[in-house]
């Protein structure tokens, strides 16, 4: 017993010690990281003396080069904007890559960064503070004429969640950080909840990783100081202002027996914001709620009251295509969540 308590001590001990390190710069191991360091050090070489603007941070950094690859050709490539996201990287590693050449040669007039999800699991909110706290101080010290616009830790997870609120504790630290001088402060993850907290996957697919429509969130909720700093023009939002949804629509999915049922849809979209009602029955609607369209992305809520007083709510999400509507409506029953297609035609 002796020894096996030994062991677990030790074994704890490596724990604790890798958690507490989001402040000593390390590197990953891995053979796809050391490729990425090395791609994105000579992508600094090759373009760093014309960089105007930095972006530092983990996947949802690097997924600029994905799913936010428009948005980022409209507002940062005219910028010579150069991407420095890694996915899965934690503070510790953002840290190492800074003394190992991701800054080397650059004087852009702003970083932008957003760091810290991937530590959340293990570190807590008080070390995951430190290491952001240390690479802004770390971008201060290296690249002195330049502005940091620091952004909260986007919100993770479908429903709330602990994790989620260990990630707003962190924020309301990190907000202490900005002097408005040399470092910024923006903060917009409240922009892809819902208003009954969950994450629509319009947003966040995996409820982590951003959509084009959720880059677009990004990019416009920051260009306002973007521009500012850069000195610039400000880039107008490319979210399409024209009216995608207004009208009558006929419904279908499939019903309990699995024969299709159809139902009328009326809805009206004002700029982002979507209202509109769902038929049930002959003469009665249920209203829309939390609705609202990013680019050709949708979602909403339904409420639908119960004999026994209680609310079933249906989420409904999913795409323009064609000008058809498809998506999956998700309801729990019986503690257990449900999923079903279901597709919507102009009437």
């Amino acid at each position: 017993m002796k020894n096996v308590s030994l062991l677990s001590l030790i074994a704890w001990s490596a724990w604790t010690a890798l958690a507490g390190s989001t402040v000593t710069p390390v590197p990953r191991n891995d053979d796809w990281w050391k490729g990425r360091q090395a791609e994105l050090n000579q992508r600094v070489k090759d373009h760093g003396a014309e960089a105007q603007v930095l972006f530092i941070g983990d996947s949802i950094t690097q997924g600029w080069e994905g799913e936010g690859k428009a948005v980022w050709a409209r507002y940062y490539t005219p910028r010579h904007a150069i991407n420095l996201g890694i996915g899965g990287d934690r503070t510790e590693h953002v840290l190492w890559r800074f003394e190992n050449g991701n800054l080397d040669g650059v004087h852009p007039k702003l970083a932008v960064v957003m760091i810290g999800t991937n530590n959340s699991g293990d570190n807590s909110p008080g070390e995951i503070v430190d290491g952001v706290t240390a690479i802004v101080k770390a971008l201060r010290a290296k690249l002195p004429d330049t502005k940091v616009l620091l952004l909260g830790i986007f919100p993770r997870g479908e429903q709330f969640n602990d994790q989620r609120g260990r990630l707003l504790q962190i924020n309301q630290v990190l907000h202490r950080l900005a002097d408005n001088k040399s470092v910024y402060w923006a903060d917009f993850g409240f922009k892809f909840v819902a208003d009954n907290g969950s994450i629509p996957k319009a947003m966040m697919p995996d409820f982590l990783h951003l959509t084009p429509a959720a880059y677009q969130i990004w990019a416009d909720s920051i260009e306002e100081r973007v521009s500012q700093i850069v000195g610039d023009q400000r880039i107008k939002s490319a979210v399409a202002t024209e009216d995608l949804l207004s009208g009558d629509w006929i419904g279908t999915m499939n019903g309990p027996n699995g024969d299709p049922v159809s139902s009328p849809i009326v809805l009206k979209q004002d700029g982002s914001k979507v209202t509109g009602k769902f038929a049930r029955g002959e003469n009665r609607w249920l209203d829309i709620q939390d609705g609202k369209i990013e680019g050709n992305s949708f979602s909403w809520t339904v409420k639908r009251d119960r004999p026994n007083g209680e609310f079933m709510v249906y989420r409904m999400s999913g795409t323009i295509e064609n000008g058809e509507l498809k998506g999956t409506v998700k309801t729990t029953i019986d503690g257990q969540e449900v999923a079903t297609a279901w597709t919507a035609k102009r009437k």
